[in-house]
């Protein structure tokens, strides 16, 4: 048989025997290379060290400094956990051990409930295995074997035979390290001893299969790294990502909670509710600049306009119903279609289009309770949505100055850095091809006309059409997707929405649908996160709060207050009978941005005294002064740097 010709990445070619191993041709290389070595890609596939190939190909080589080397760690690591469990509590049933964003988790049945305090035998368990350095070793078997193997009693593991009956391949394949095997595609590390630096971080529920019939699992998360910097410093971000957390911060604050009486639903306390309010003012403004109008749809809609939508089809699971005097109806999921049946409210012409409609509309999804996470994921919430009703021709520029608007929102929130995706059609779609192909290409165009630069996400699309999905990165560098857009060409036409073109035909109009915040809860969640809760001060719900030194100044800052509210900012006066220093640290823990300080010097002068918050003291101010410096910071929002001078 002749030799193999391994072609590398820098077209180098060499020879290796029949037979031989990936490893061994990585030793051939060089042994510094095969010390490195994790896996490799033959022919444009992963595969382990120990894959013998059996005709000449291309190899490239996965060491821990390659981009893929994180989630073979990972993976490998989420085995040698569950090593690690099934030695120190003996019963437990595997399921799944998946790689995640940031880590893995493996999904256990074990009689044990896992805590935190089990953390530390698993970590020092993990320790000793990966310092034996046990050769992890790849074999497969037949999948009727291997369900026969898995159902005898002395290997019982039903989910696995559960998870290989609805497989359709002959053979599956093994990972063995010593006494431990698990079902798995691969590839993997090729000995445990390339595992050195791992944290198990957390323990929850999680029905198997995502289903609340099936039992409920114990998922242990945990996560892994090529170095000990690298996990140092993703444990610190935890840290920090803990210390930010909007849920803690958005009590604190007083700005909400969450009740169990409606499990999902946000109750929004006054101050909370002002920094609604104040997102929906300022976005609001920014509709009116761009001729949006805004509307109001119900909440509770017949289920015959969601089921001639699609949405019935392709979002039942996810949705409210109710009826009433024999009819169905469905808690609003989404606004499109309403928005539809407003634009067929009178005859349409193609010289109304653009026609741009707006709403802050309340929504209701029915998520699952283990899925649901303070204001990130809820079952409630509001949606600063909008859709654009236009021809094909107005598609792209529309796109385009949708685009426009979006980053200047983002960056008056100091958002700059975005990441754009275009998710093109996905398998479950309504709608010709013909149409996908127009909506799609019309989004290449928008982007370009937009000189907007953006990642492929191939077959994410909604099922109506393509989309735009734009992500923010956060002070922690987290990624958050929030706004869209996406191309419709197929929900008009379900509905019957019309127009009459330049040629006096009637035509369905393309419609877009987009959203900048996504949900204004979510997107509160985030802005409390990135900014650990010390809001700017153009969006901040309390920006000034009046300290009287004692109750014999109140009046006057009872006056001042007034004189603050009526130039337009919030403030408030804190009345209580408590010592000027007690106030000050109050008003530094509630990350108020200014504090006026009201004494007798101050009534006397007529001047006030400022403290900024984390900057302290900034001396004397009249109030036209320090207003103006107010109008300064709230017109340039988090574009803002503090004028050269303010004036006294």
């Amino acid at each position: 048989m002749s030799k193999l010709i391994i072609t590398l990445p820098d077209g180098k070619t060499l020879e290796a025997e029949p037979g031989s191993s990936i490893g061994d041709v990585v030793k051939s290389i060089g042994m510094g290379l095969f010390r490195d070595s994790l896996a490799a890609v033959w022919n444009g596939k992963e595969v382990d060290l120990s894959y013998q190939p059996a005709e000449s190909g291309t190899l490239k080589v996965i060491t821990s400094k390659s981009p893929e080397a994180l989630e073979i760690i990972r993976h490998s690591t989420a085995h040698l956990m569950a090593h690690a469990v099934t030695e120190l509590f003996p019963g437990t049933q595997l399921t799944i051990g998946p790689v995640i964003e940031n880590g893995f988790f493996y999904d256990f049945d074990s009689q044990h409930a896992f805590t935190p305090e089990d953390f530390a035998a698993i970590e020092k368990r993990m320790s000793e295995l990966a310092s034996q350095d046990i050769p992890v070793v790849r074999s497969e078997m037949s999948r009727l074997d291997a369900i026969k193997h898995y159902q005898d009693p002395a290997h019982f593991e039903p989910y696995k035979v559960e998870l290989m009956e609805g497989w359709d391949s002959d053979s599956v394949s093994f990972y063995t390290q010593g006494t431990f095997s698990d079902l798995c595609r691969g590839p993997h590390v090729p000995s445990t001893g390339k595992l050195k630096h791992f944290k198990l971080l957390s323990v929850a529920g999680a029905y198997w299969r995502g289903d609340v019939k099936r039992p409920m699992l114990q998922r242990v998360y945990a996560t892994a790294f090529r170095t000990k910097e690298e996990l140092e410093a993703h444990l610190f971000q935890l840290e920090e990502a803990k210390r930010r957390d909007h849920r803690r911060l958005g009590r604190e604050l007083d700005y909400f909670h969450m009740d169990e009486n409606s499990p999902g639903m946000i109750f929004w306390h006054a101050r909370g509710w002002k920094l609604y309010s104040n997102l929906v003012d300022y976005l609001r403004s920014k509709l009116d600049r761009n001729g949006y109008r805004e509307v109001r749809t119900p909440e509770v809609v017949d289920i015959g306009l969601y089921t001639k939508s699609g949405h019935v089809t392709n979002y039942s699971a996810n949705m409210f119903l109710t009826e009433s005097e024999n009819r169905k109806y469905v808690i609003k999921p989404m606004n499109c279609p309403c928005h539809v049946e407003i634009f067929k409210q009178g005859l349409k012409s193609f010289r109304d289009l653009p026609l741009r409609v707006a709403e802050f509309g309340k929504c209701h999804r029915n998520e699952l309770a283990g899925t649901m996470h303070g204001l990130m994921r809820v079952r409630g919430f509001t949606q600063d949505d909008a859709h654009i009703f236009c021809t094909e021709d107005q598609v792209a520029d529309e796109v385009a100055a949708f685009c426009g608007m979006l980053w200047d929102v983002y960056a008056d929130f100091g958002f700059t850095d975005i990441i754009v995706k275009l998710a093109d059609r996905p398998p479950q779609r309504v709608g010709s091809d013909e149409a996908w192909d127009k909506a799609e290409a019309a989004l290449h165009e928008a982007c370009k006309k937009a000189g907007i630069a953006y990642e492929m996400n191939s077959g994410d699309g909604a099922f109506y059409g393509p989309k735009l999905e734009f992500t923010l990165r956060d002070s922690l560098g987290r990624h958050w997707q929030c706004g869209t857009i996406q191309v419709d060409y197929n929900l008009p036409s379900l509905l019957g929405a019309e127009y009459v073109g330049s040629d006096s035909g009637r035509h369905a109009p393309v419609m877009l649908h987009r959203a900048i915040f996504g949900s204004l809860e979510r997107f509160i969640g985030i802005l409390i996160e990135h900014f650990a809760g010390d809001l700017p001060f153009w969006i901040n719900p309390q920006q000034v709060r009046i300290l009287p030194v004692s109750e014999k100044y109140l009046e006057a800052a009872r006056a001042l207050e007034a004189r603050v509210r009526d130039a337009g900012y919030s403030c408030e006066t804190d009345s209580r009978n408590e010592k000027i220093g007690f106030k000050i640290r109050e008003g530094e823990k509630d990350k108020v941005p200014y504090l006026f300080i009201m004494g007798e010097k101050e009534v006397e002068s007529g001047e006030i005294s400022v403290r900024r918050r984390k900057v302290g003291d900034l001396g004397t101010f009249t109030l036209d002064a320090i207003l103006e410096k107010f109008k300064f910071e709230s017109s340039n929002r988090g574009r803002a740097e503090e004028p050269a001078e303010t004036p006294k």
